[in-house]
């Protein structure tokens, strides 16, 4: 048979296959989606579904239950010894440790210098990374010599946190940032109450009297992909909270954060947080809501930050020893399986993104100049 031959009875039978096929494959996944939609537990007469994927499904609610409770009992029982939790002890003074880019761990919220924090912003130091990165900016701030009287500050993408309350309420002047509220991305942020509009909404009446609140801190829409260049060179320091992951892609997060490194005057500090996927090496999510990095995409941004005179502090890739360190909390993360069933606020300093393992990382830039 001739090459042009083989080509199209190739094509023929491609075609005759798809068209055999497709009805077949659509009839499945037709009754994949059904059921996952209905979820459903029992047979239309009554009796328990028995089908493979329905046995699969209604048992997943308990093993998400178990897995969380299993997760609170462990939590509970470091609570109980004071290392973290209501009864733990807040220090009145931070200490320097020597802070450097790093992954979020037990130990840190176990530690003086993250609960010191947590005392500051009148928050319980629980076994949450969020938690662990409020600790990570304001240590890497304060260390950075950036937390004095009269430094200005620029927070992206700030949300409802209680970063401009706090930074305020110590005489910082700061310009806080969000998506614009007419940006339809905005749309879902506000819905689960992690959008800012307005500076009213910024404001903490247990951290910053409102007076000086509104005399130090402005507000104004940023897109984190087109930072306006009015605010180069501007700052003494720039922030972010797990921000920087929904911008799009790898790429436009690492060019986010050594844009943000723009608006600092030489000497300046940027701290960021973002997700890191803990299995470091081969796959990981890009050009999604929100991708995950890995070891190899910052050492591509200290070398682009280097390029610029700038440093990304190294990078401690230590997932930590604990219990806590190994726990990985699965979604949905506001959890209510059934009626009988009570939700357990089970640890996050780990947990499942689209599958991969996840934990905050901590980067920390000091600008050249």
């Amino acid at each position: 048979m001739k090459e042009g031959s083989r080509d199209k009875a190739a094509a023929w039978a491609s075609r005759t296959l798809d068209r055999a096929t497709t009805p077949l494959v659509d009839a499945v996944a037709d009754q994949v989606l059904k059921r996952l939609g209905l979820h459903s537990r029992l047979a239309p007469d009554g009796t328990p579904a028995r089908d493979p994927l329905s046995m699969a499904l209604k048992e997943l609610a308990a093993l998400r239950w178990n897995t969380k409770l299993m997760g609170l009992a462990l939590a509970e029982r470091f609570y109980a010894e004071g290392k973290a939790g209501p009864g733990a002890t807040l220090p009145g003074t931070a200490t320097r440790i020597g802070l450097t880019s790093k992954l979020c761990t037990q130990a840190d919220i176990e530690s003086e210098w993250l609960r010191f924090w947590c005392g500051q912003l009148q928050i319980v130091p629980f076994y949450s990374r969020k938690i662990w990165e409020y600790g990570f900016v304001l240590q890497a701030l304060w260390e950075g010599g950036q937390l004095r009287s009269g430094a200005q500050g620029l927070g992206f993408a700030v949300g409802t946190e209680l970063t401009p309350s706090y930074l305020a309420g110590r005489h910082i002047k700061v310009l806080a940032t969000d998506l614009a509220g007419e940006d339809m991305r905005a749309d879902n942020w506000a819905q689960t109450d992690q959008h800012a509009a307005s500076l009213e909404g910024l404001l903490r009446p247990n951290l910053v009297r409102r007076e000086r609140f509104l005399a130090n801190c402005r507000f104004r829409p940023v897109d984190m992909n087109a930072i306006p260049e009015d605010l180069y060179g501007q700052f003494d320091f720039c922030w972010s909270m797990c921000s920087f992951e929904h911008v799009g892609s790898i790429e436009q997060g690492l060019e986010f954060v050594r844009n943000s490194v723009r608006c600092l005057k030489p000497g300046g500090i940027a701290a960021h947080t973002t997700e890191m996927n803990l299995e470091t090496e081969g796959e990981t999510v890009d050009n999604w809501p929100t991708v995950l990095f890995q070891p190899r995409h910052f050492q591509e941004l200290a070398r682009r930050l280097a390029a610029d005179g700038h440093e990304l502090l190294a990078l401690d890739t230590d997932a930590g020893t604990g219990l806590l360190d190994r726990f990985i909390d699965v979604p949905p993360y506001d959890f209510q399986p059934h009626p009988a069933l009570a939700f357990p606020a089970a640890p996050h300093l780990r947990l499942t993104v689209d599958g991969f393992p996840v934990t905050s990382v901590g980067l920390i830039v000091r600008a050249g100049g």
